[in-house]
């Protein structure tokens, strides 16, 4: 069987940033003119008033204070909360093809390859910007590589799901080096308008290149030691928007068409499930959780990351065990844990050990033990 390694990572950060002054501003904006319009109705108890948000709620909630999207004006306009993002003729490129083929060029660089010794592309994100023809697939045309594509969503876990879908193609012989992308367009299914959630995301796209051990030539190698997967059914995070929402004129343009989710309940059910994978992963892995240096969470909010943490190592870690960045990219969903890995892994030194973790969804957890080479 094949031994794998993960030899090149990549990151395309969109070119506009909103921080949380600028969010509240518009969000406030909105509150008040939405109070003032139902006035009277508030008054007769027949609209409840929308109540204010502010940077400290968000900084509390969150540990969130800037967040990437891939266009601004139309997020922070009071009247609209909602980027702009034409839609593009069938010849140009879509966007999420245009995101996922820059980091994937900063993957293979890092890698020392080039298309031609890559065999498949695999697109993992929590939402797609179609349903068919697949996004990996255009990307594959994009980027000139022979072989197969397709794409694949387990919400926030794309990644990790999308990397042991890699790692067995590779150890089986059916292809040499697989690229897994992640484009998060997550501004476009978020509801602006609502105080609980609407600071949460930021767009992103990650790249990681995984291909068989003894054809990588890359300096930056991490051995894949052990990959473990697991799903549990939830509605306590869901997104009910598709295709057949237009059979159903009645739910047309009603919130829970985006993203939205019971926080409480995600914080107090995930955050046990996710310490007790990363404790058994490792376990299976045949290591203990000492011999981890690292653990690149999924960036979803530092509450959750400084608990599991805790409940894993049974103190708090320093910023260098469990790197941070939510804190400018914002929840980027299954892009979050391969941004802190793609940051934060060239100052580890040879031998160490690693876990990329996912949660989200589903709910789903992935977990990925690494070594550097």
């Amino acid at each position: 069987m094949n031994q794998v390694v993960i030899s090149g990572t990549g990151l395309y950060t969109p070119p506009f940033s909103i921080s949380n002054e600028e969010l509240i501003t518009c969000f406030n904006s909105y509150v008040q003119q939405f109070n003032s319009d139902n006035a009277a109705a508030i008054a007769a108890g027949e609209v409840t008033a929308l109540e204010e948000s502010s940077v400290g709620f968000i900084e509390k909630a969150s540990g969130i204070k800037a967040r990437y999207v891939v266009e601004k004006s139309g997020v922070l306009d009071p009247t609209r909360m909602v980027p702009h993002i034409p839609e593009r003729s069938d010849d140009a490129p879509s966007i999420m093809c245009e995101m996922a083929v820059n980091a994937a060029h900063q993957a293979l660089e890092r890698a020392g390859k080039t298309a031609h010794d890559v065999d498949a592309v695999i697109v993992a994100c929590s939402n797609m910007q179609r349903a068919y023809p697949a996004i990996a697939v255009e990307v594959q045309t994009a980027l000139g590589i022979e072989g197969y594509g397709f794409d694949m969503n387990v919400a926030c876990s794309s990644a990790t799901f999308g990397i042991q879908a890699a790692v067995s193609a590779i150890q089986s012989g059916q292809a040499r080096a697989v690229l897994v992308l992640n484009p998060e367009i997550t501004s476009g299914h978020l509801n602006w308008r609502d105080r609980d959630s609407h600071f949460i995301f930021g767009d992103a796209c990650t790249a990681i290149l995984l291909e068989r051990a003894d054809l990588a030539t890359s300096k930056h190698q991490f051995a894949v030691v052990d990959v473990k997967l697991k799903t549990q059914f939830s509605n306590n995070i869901r997104n009910n928007f598709g295709f057949l929402n237009r059979a159903d004129e009645s739910g047309v343009g009603k919130p829970d068409k985006l993203f939205r989710q019971q926080g409480r309940k995600v914080f107090k059910e995930v955050c046990p499930m996710a310490a007790a994978m990363i404790a058994d992963t490792v376990q299976h892995a045949q290591l203990s959780i000492t011999n981890i240096n690292r653990f690149w969470l999924h960036q979803a909010n530092l509450n959750m990351n400084l608990l599991i943490i805790r409940m894993i190592l049974g103190r708090d870690a320093t910023p260098e065990e469990s790197p941070t960045i939510l804190d400018t990219y914002a929840n980027t969903s299954s892009a979050g844990s391969i941004i802190a890995f793609h940051k934060h892994q060239d100052d580890l030194a040879a031998g160490a050990h690693g876990v990329i973790c996912s949660f989200g969804a589903g709910y789903s957890i992935g977990c990925v033990v690494v070594k550097k080479l």
